[in-house]
């Protein structure tokens, strides 16, 4: 096998010396494996298997538990911290969870490197993220379609909530829920829109709760944690 780029998602130890690790791979999509040895605290090449740097890997196994055979850094990856690194940390929590094992996702992979850049930049994280998430969805045929549950467009004037279960909108009292006119632009425009930014943030949260289930995630237990720090 030819080195794959990847990134780290997840690792946890296993056994007295290894770890389990989650990565996303451009080719390959999400693979779990053994890296052996690598908890060993003689190992050198622990500090090369870190979250959110480029990596160069192969492996070898043909069951779903895979065995690490090489890896190598690809570079320097970004330098997170604070909120930055929390919302690095949501977006391996989307992957690790959502991802089904070896299903090629080239999209969601360039989506993810594009996201780790922009994530040390305030005034494009949030955007950058909105934009990950629907290429996530995208990916996974989960995306919203911008039309009510009998396939008929949204109207301006009237306003709607998401229903993720047949990916389309219902009609609610004017007031409650998001106008027409927001999802019809929405519908054209890029996720990552500061005009669009509660509304972005609604639709993925609620079109990637039933990928997620119901253990909470991590990260958002975290960013809380920084906003009360903070306030």
């Amino acid at each position: 096998m030819q080195l794959q780029p990847a990134y780290l998602l997840h690792r946890r130890p296993y056994r007295e010396t290894s770890a389990l690790v989650d990565l996303v791979t451009m080719e390959h999509g999400r693979i779990r494996a053994v890296a052996r040895g690598i908890m060993r605290p003689s190992s050198k090449a622990r500090s090369r298997l870190q979250p959110f740097t480029p990596l160069h890997i192969t492996w070898s196994g043909e069951r779903e538990l895979k065995t690490l055979k090489q890896y190598e850094s690809g570079g320097p990856g970004p330098m997170l911290a604070g909120e930055s690194l929390v919302c690095g940390i949501y977006a391996n929590e989307l992957l690790t969870r959502c991802l089904p094992l070896e299903g090629a996702v080239p999209t969601v992979f360039a989506g993810y490197s594009v996201l780790l850049n922009d994530l040390p930049s305030p005034a494009k994280r949030q955007g950058a993220l909105r934009r990950f998430e629907h290429a996530l969805l995208e990916a996974l045929d989960a995306e919203p379609v911008f039309t009510t549950q009998n396939e008929a467009p949204l109207e301006p004037k009237m306003h709607y909530l998401y229903d993720s279960s047949t990916r389309r909108f219902y009609p609610v009292a004017p007031g409650e829920g998001i106008d027409g006119r927001s999802l019809n632009a929405l519908a054209r425009d890029d996720w990552g829109a500061p005009g669009h930014a509660r509304t972005t943030k609604y639709l993925a949260r609620t079109a990637l709760a039933p990928l997620l289930g119901a253990k909470p995630l991590r990260s958002r237990e975290l960013i809380h944690r920084l906003n009360r720090t903070t306030d």
